[in-house]
């Protein structure tokens, strides 16, 4: 299981998380966006639906229908991989240890919320079956880094 950890200096979530998103989207695979802020998962949505040099990355919103299961990107406020999504993005900077029973989990956290990962690195650390990864912002660049 990777986490990785990315420390928004620069951006928000909904900028950086399209870039995933397509990336993820290009090798075949689906992805789970949450967030608590319902607000915060209708910006994403409509940032994925507005990717530039792309269509569109087509997503929804979590509902309690069985349409979930077809979203290639499902914006949730849970934890809980409705439309089979191997990979999950934490978008408001809250840790969750549901996203363990992810392949991948993307931890996106702004600068009041680094006591927060701070925490969740640490926690994380104690357990050898997780690869942890720091990315932070440089300019426009992210670099891998301790």
């Amino acid at each position: 299981m990777q986490v990785d950890f990315y420390q928004l200096t620069r951006d928000p979530a909904e900028k950086i998380l399209p870039i995933l998103a397509a990336k993820i989207l290009a090798d075949g695979e689906r992805l789970l966006a949450v967030s608590d802020s319902k607000a915060q998962l209708e910006t994403i949505s409509d940032a994925l639906w507005a990717v530039k040099g792309e269509a569109f990355l087509a997503n929804g919103l979590a509902a309690a229908e069985q349409a979930d299961a077809q979203q290639p990107i499902l914006l949730s406020d849970r934890a809980e991989a409705a439309n089979e999504a191997r990979f999950v993005a934490l978008a408001d900077g809250i840790w969750r240890d549901e996203a363990l029973t992810f392949e991948r989990a993307f931890y996106l956290f702004p600068p009041e919320r680094t006591d927060d990962a701070r925490a969740a690195w640490r926690k994380l650390g104690e357990d050898e079956s997780i690869t942890r990864h720091y990315w932070r912002q440089d300019g426009g660049k992210w670099i891998k880094g301790p």
